[in-house]
């Protein structure tokens, strides 16, 4: 049983992992271009999946030569870059302002962000964790029960904030473009705390 404790551990991580500030505000410019719920839970799935495969592979790499390379100062900033971006980037898109338009973009796009995402936080953290334990095989679980737990928590969490982005909460202009304009700003705000935090000028 008490093996089984940190596997256990992984998973209710993973799952906080996803309600992280900068996982939620990343994720939130995502959704909010989707006009179904369908569509939004897909990006918090292949949020989960990029998640994953960054930890599998950089853990594989730890698991198979020792390497201890988790200063995630680094990853924490280009993080922060890519929130800076994205909050910009919609700020700036008129169509994201338009009732009767929403724009598309493919699924690997928010993969692509969950790959980013791998490495800061506690993702950094779980890295650390499984360098510590003895059994490869223990590790891996580890590691994909933690894997699993993020994409769980991302899941809900992209049907949560999809919620006042759905065809039947976009009736008012005005309530849509608030919640854009805050939703971006926070987005730039906290990228940039990030950014200032991780990177010594």
């Amino acid at each position: 049983m008490q093996a089984l404790l940190p596997i256990l551990f992984a998973f209710v991580v993973g799952m906080g992992h996803a309600f992280e500030p900068d996982h939620l505000l990343a994720v939130s410019q995502l959704v909010a271009k989707r006009d179904t719920m369908l569509l939004a839970v897909k990006d918090g799935l292949y949020w989960g999946l990029g998640h994953t495969t960054t930890l599998v592979i950089f853990g594989g790499i730890i698991m198979l030569g020792k390497v201890t390379f988790l200063q995630s100062g680094y990853f924490e900033a280009a993080v922060g870059l890519l929130l800076i971006t994205m909050g910009i980037g919609r700020l700036t898109n008129k169509a994201n302002f338009n009732l009767g338009q929403q724009v598309k973009y493919q699924h690997s796009f928010a993969y692509a962000i969950g790959l980013l995402h791998g490495l800061a936080g506690s993702g950094a953290l779980v890295l650390l964790v499984m360098s510590e334990l003895r059994d490869p095989l223990q590790s891996l679980t580890y590691i994909l029960v933690f894997g699993l737990g993020s994409i769980v928590g991302m899941f809900g969490a992209a049907a949560l904030m999809n919620i006042p982005f759905t065809p039947r909460m976009r009736i008012s202009r005005v309530l849509t473009s608030t919640v854009i304009v805050i939703s971006s700003l926070l987005s730039i705000g906290y990228g940039s705390w990030m950014v200032y935090a991780n990177v010594k000028f």
